[in-house]
């Protein structure tokens, strides 16, 4: 699936970027406003890939059919939106994989569900990204990943067929819309992984435990 790769993808929070502190930090915030004590970021780390109802569900219990969700969705919204560049960094290895991507002569972008009005401050705001060709959010095409509409819309900008591309993340879905889209799969299980998930059982093409572990992955290749 990777010999004849001709650029990578990369979802981004637990992938690229280790925003988990700021979003702790921001359903945090809600919980000291309510008179409840603060949690540690061990509670939150797991739930990052979730975003706000990841967040939202492991601070107060909550989910989506709650009357309040959605209320207290825009309230973290609302958080996170001010502090989203205060502790994000990316993962350790990360830089010295976008400088390997470049030597193979490999464009690189991103494909995130975060909505554009978090991946583009977040990706105009860091160094790291001022290589990338693309950033697809999740509200850039009408469905988001499992869907492979993001993916295939990534594609078509690189000017890249589908199926010379591949595409790593760190969650069951961005390895589903990896395999809807025709792509080559990498799990990078360094990231978010919530207490369910077991990476083994999603059908990736390849398993990576560090960011360089996939520029091994694709010299073999």
């Amino acid at each position: 699936m990777f010999a004849h790769a001709k650029a990578v993808l990369f979802d981004l929070d637990g992938t690229l970027v280790d925003s988990a502190p700021d979003l702790g930090a921001a359903v945090d915030k809600m919980r000291v406003a309510r008179g409840l004590p603060s949690l540690p970021l061990a509670r939150y780390r797991p739930m990052a890939g979730a975003g706000a109802r990841g967040m939202l569900g492991e601070a107060f219990g909550i989910g989506p059919d709650h009357p309040d969700f959605s209320a207290m969705r825009e309230e973290f919204f609302e958080n996170y939106q001010v502090c989203l560049l205060k502790q994000t960094l990316p993962f350790d290895g990360v830089a010295q994989l976008i400088e390997g991507l470049a030597g193979l002569g490999l464009p690189w972008g991103v494909v995130t569900n975060k909505s554009t009005r978090f991946s583009e401050p977040l990706t105009r705001g860091m160094s790291l990204f001022s290589t990338a060709r693309t950033v697809v959010s999740g509200d850039t095409t009408p469905h988001a990943k499992p869907h492979p509409a993001p993916l295939l819309e990534a594609a078509e900008r690189l000017g890249i067929a589908p199926n010379d591309c591949v595409y790593v993340g760190d969650d069951e879905r961005d390895i589903l819309a990896g395999h809807a889209a025709g792509m080559g799969t990498v799990a990078a299980v360094y990231g978010y992984l919530g207490v369910a998930q077991d990476p083994l059982g999603w059908g990736a093409h390849a398993i990576i435990n560090s960011p360089l572990e996939l520029l091994q992955l694709l010299n073999r290749a």
